[in-house]
């Protein structure tokens, strides 16, 4: 499970991390959710958040954060092997050009930014960039040196993600300060149960390969979501990048 206490020095990194301002793009991206809105599927308050909460649940849960607790594990152990399937695995399951795209372009702002800090290992830095490196397995290096229990990493990457996609709702339906704020309320009471769904997936051992981690719980099947981001890539007007 990694280390048992958070120091104030882990605590601020992993705030940072969470952070929106964090140079990598993410306010960019709104995953899919701008094409919902166009289809009138997530386009009031209450749907914006029901569609979010299923996204946190279905998507993030099952992929992102799994993966993100299984290759902090790696980092850690210098497992490059797993690294490589993880990372294949993330690059396989995007449906679309759009997702992927998205996930690539963050891989390599988040190694960039780690690149302008003294205490980054350089050595894992320019192996991952090497291996088109996906956004997950890019921000479990830069939480690997922290000392910090798995828990709070892949948390950490639920709220970032939460605020990301509450900004994008605010922008998209559009959506008053005061509804986002509420929507996030609802995202954070559900983080935790998605972070510890999270964590049990990651737990289960393996020697497959990329495309058998389905087979350990592991997946990023989701249809609707799929055909959306597709459908976006051809929206007539749109304010995000998918």
């Amino acid at each position: 499970m990694g280390m048992t206490t958070l120091t104030s020095s882990g605590l601020m990194q992993l705030m940072w991390l969470a952070s929106p301002a964090l140079p990598v793009g993410g306010f960019a991206y709104s995953e899919g959710l701008e094409a919902a809105v166009d289809k009138a599927l997530a386009s009031t308050e209450d749907t914006v958040k029901d569609w979010l909460v299923d996204q946190l649940h279905l998507t993030l849960a099952r992929s992102d954060l799994a993966v993100i607790a299984k290759a902090i594990s790696a980092w850690r152990a210098n497992d490059t092997e797993q690294i490589e399937r993880l990372n294949a695995w993330i690059l396989q399951t995007r449906e679309t050009s759009e997702l992927r795209a998205q996930t690539e372009q963050m891989g390599r702002s988040m190694l960039e930014w780690l690149r302008n800090h003294p205490s980054s290992d350089m050595k894992k830095i320019n192996w991952l960039a090497g291996l088109q490196p996906t956004y997950p397995l890019a921000f479990a290096l830069a939480a690997s040196p922290l000392d910090a229990m798995l828990l709070d990493c892949v948390t950490t990457y639920a709220f970032g993600w939460a605020e990301n996609m509450v900004q994008a709702a605010i922008k998209s339906v559009p959506l008053g300060q005061s509804a986002g704020q509420r929507i996030l309320s609802a995202l954070v009471k559900e983080i935790p149960e998605a972070a510890q769904h999270a964590l049990t997936l990651a737990m289960i051992e393996h020697n497959g390969t990329a495309a058998s981690l389905t087979q350990y719980g592991l997946q990023a099947y989701s249809p609707m979501l799929a055909i959306l981001s597709a459908q976006h890539e051809t929206q007539y007007s749109r304010l995000f990048r998918s």
